[in-house]
């Protein structure tokens, strides 16, 4: 095999979970192949580079294997390498995230006792 659809390695190597969303990453620009754009069915050879977007993160990944088929998440990891600039640059960010937002759970309502704590807070001037 010597040339692939971008859209079904994308999907073989496990970064989306079906064809049509690996469709709609690349037409919406979140995939790069050299740091240029490009549509779902280019062909996708061996050593090029790949500048995946997903969510906040960036992976530039080299393709080092072709496949049309979606095999398991290990097998998949053969068909690309990331290199190490990404892999610095995401952990650095995932460390940035995590020192911005903390490590506190923010849960959407407050509980019972929560709310009595906070109907006192508001209302202990008033009484």
């Amino acid at each position: 095999m010597e040339k692939v659809r971008i859209d079904k390695w994308l999907w073989a190597a496990r970064f989306y979970k079906t064809r049509s969303l690996a469709k709609a990453a690349i037409e919406a620009g979140k995939v790069q192949i050299d740091g240029q754009k490009s549509k779902p069915s280019r062909m996708l050879e061996l050593g090029l580079t790949l500048s995946i977007r997903q969510g906040e993160t960036i992976k530039t990944v080299e393709v080092i294997a072709l496949s049309e088929q979606r095999r398991g998440a290990p097998e998949a990891q053969l068909l690309y390498q990331e290199t190490e600039e990404s892999i610095e640059l995401r952990e650095t960010k995932a460390a940035e995230r995590s020192a911005f937002y903390g490590s506190t759970p923010v849960s959407a309502r407050p509980n019972k006792k929560q709310r009595r704590q906070i109907h006192r807070f508001v209302h202990r001037d008033t009484d």
